[in-house]
């Protein structure tokens, strides 16, 4: 299975310029395509119902061909989800970090324009 890096994801109390609002994650995320680092701030509601080591702890973030292939057999911390048409995220623990993994079609398929 392929897997490309995409970003690197800090959580954040500071609001950043250009945050996208996630309704289903009550979560205020950049665009890391748009930061020369490939970095993507993610500030939380709240009321988010996101927990634990997603929202504590900083992630590495890979694009993939088959988000169920990537997922099987790890420690899933926030099962897949769709954050926006054709986008869908899986979040898991791998020896204490958390990774992301991500499935578009496109770039253009993801919400921050």
């Amino acid at each position: 299975m392929k897997k490309e890096f995409h970003h690197i994801g800090l959580p954040t109390d500071e609001s950043h310029p250009g945050e996208y609002f996630v309704e289903d994650t009550k979560v205020w995320v950049t665009d890391p395509r748009k930061h020369p680092y490939k970095v993507e701030y993610l500030r939380f509601e709240a009321e988010s119902p996101v927990k634990g080591p997603v929202r504590d702890l900083p992630h590495v973030a890979y694009r993939v061909d088959d988000i169920h292939e990537a997922i099987r057999g790890e420690q899933v911390i926030l099962e897949p989800f769709q954050p926006s048409p054709n986008f869908t995220v899986a979040f898991i623990l791998k020896d204490g970090a958390v990774v992301e993994y991500m499935h578009f079609e496109k770039e253009s398929d993801l919400p921050w324009r």
